[in-house]
């Protein structure tokens, strides 16, 4: 969404035309499955750690994650990083700033080596004037998003730093899950990410990582963690288990 695009085309007999758009070209048509059939489109991959797109662009252009992790993150007032939201496989990108015609307001960076295909605005635009049931798809994703930041808000101002922890690892654990590759209780983020999707300090988080560990609760290390038991992380997370 930052920076230049390339793409090859992956069906034979099509002629590649580019089209910039704020620096960026789009030069393919593919297929996917999903509600952008047969839409044109461009393919980029990102290293894990890479800026997608920086918030305060204004681009033409939305994204939707076909393999890999991103996150999308604002700065706290105290300068900390916050993690509003992790995009898994499928996940859409700038879709709601590209119906609006807004700047991106997050900026968003992949937390796992990741595949994202991106497409033009007007696409989007068209299909959400004419098609009622996406139109309604789109609102419902909107709604979800806010439900789940305004309830994530809620949870921090009341629970402790292990419950939110807790909560957090299901939360994520529902998002890895989709993917079909990931039964979900495999995660695979760094501390760094993980503390700045509470919000917390790193240490604080290592320390009720560990204890959660030592209780075989949870698993792994070095930005991946494993789920061992579920039904006592659900107890953390609703402040019935307190893990010392």
């Amino acid at each position: 969404m930052d920076g230049i695009i390339h793409a090859s085309d992956r069906r034979p007999g099509i002629s590649k035309a580019a089209i910039s758009a704020s620096g960026i070209h789009l030069n393919s048509r593919i297929i996917i499955e999903d509600e952008f059939l047969s839409c044109r489109s461009s393919i980029r991959r990102f290293r894990r750690g890479e800026i997608i797109a920086g918030a305060g662009i204004l681009v033409d252009m939305f994204a939707r994650v076909h393999s890999g992790v991103v996150s999308a993150s604002t700065m706290l007032p105290d300068g900390r990083e916050f993690i509003v939201e992790i995009i898994a496989k499928s996940g859409l990108i700038g879709e709601l700033e590209v119906l609006r015609r807004q700047t991106l307001n997050l900026e968003y960076r992949a937390s796992s080596n990741c595949e994202l295909h991106f497409f033009e605005g007007r696409l989007l635009r068209d299909m959400y004037a004419t098609d009622p049931c996406f139109r309604e798809k789109v609102f419902s994703r909107a709604l979800a998003r806010v439900s789940e930041l305004e309830n994530r808000i809620i949870a921090n101002a009341a629970s402790t730093l292990q419950a939110r922890l807790a909560s957090t690892l299901l939360r994520l654990s529902a998002v890895y899950g989709k993917d079909s590759a990931n039964s979900g209780n495999e995660l695979t983020i760094s501390q760094n990410d993980l503390a700045a999707t509470l919000p917390a300090s790193r240490e604080k988080v290592n320390q009720c990582l560990r204890r959660l560990r030592e209780c075989k609760i949870i698993d792994g290390g070095q930005g991946r963690i494993r789920i061992l038991n579920r039904k006592a992380l659900e107890a953390c997370a609703n402040g019935a288990l307190s893990v010392k």
